[in-house]
C-alpha cells in the first residue's frame, strides 16, 4: 500500500465505458453515491491473477451500500475465459464487469493512469478519483482495509 498514490486535489477520473454484469452498457457514473475501488485485470498477467483473491475478499468484507470492487477485466480475445478463470479460482463476491474492446484500456493509458497491469483507482463517492495504484497490492491486509475504512470514512 505503500505505493498508492492518494490526489491531494480529487478530479473527476477519465470517462470510461465498460460492460456490465449482464452485458449492458456502464460507466463509473452508474456507481454515483459509493466509494468504488477500480481495478483493471486480465487472465494472461501474472500480479492481476494473484490479487483477485484479495480483491474478493475485500468485497465480502467491506462491499455493501456505500462501497464496492469494480474489477474490469480487459482480455480482448476469448470473453469466457475471463468468467472461467474467475470461476475456477473461487472468486464468488466479485461481479463481472468487462471492457473486450478494449477501449477502456486506450482511455486509460493516454490519461497516464495506466501503464501496465493491473492498475487500480479509488472513486469517492461524489465520483471523483482520491487514489491511484500502478501495479499489485495485497487489497485484503489490515493496511488495505484500514485505506478503504479511511476512504469511506469509517475508522
Amino acid at each position: 500500500m505503500a505505493a498508492i498514490n492518494v490526489d491531494s486535489t480529487p478530479q473527476p477520473p477519465p470517462e470510461v465505458a465498460f460492460n456490465g454484469p449482464e452485458g449492458q452498457p456502464m460507466s463509473l457514473s452508474d456507481f454515483k453515491g459509493k466509494t468504488v475501488l477500480v481495478n483493471l485485470w486480465a487472465t494472461w498477467c501474472v500480479p492481476c491473477r494473484q490479487e483477485m483473491p484479495a480483491l474478493d475478499k475485500l468485497q465480502a468484507e467491506l462491499g455493501g451500500a456505500d462501497f464496492q470492487v469494480v474489477a474490469i477485466n480487459v482480455d480482448t480475445r476469448n470473453p469466457e475465459k475471463p468468467k472461467a478463470w474467475l470461476q475456477e479460482n473461487g472468486i464468488k463476491n466479485l461481479a463481472y464487469y468487462a471492457d473486450p474492446a478494449g477501449k477502456l484500456l486506450q482511455v486509460l493509458q493516454k490519461s497516464g493512469h495506466v501503464v501496465g497491469l493491473p492498475t487500480t483507482f479509488v472513486v469517492d463517492a461524489s465520483g471523483c478519483e482520491i487514489a491511484l495504484l500502478k501495479g499489485p497490492a495485497e487489497w485484503a491486509s489490515p493496511d488495505a482495509l484500514a485505506f478503504i475504512r479511511t476512504a469511506l470514512g469509517r475508522s
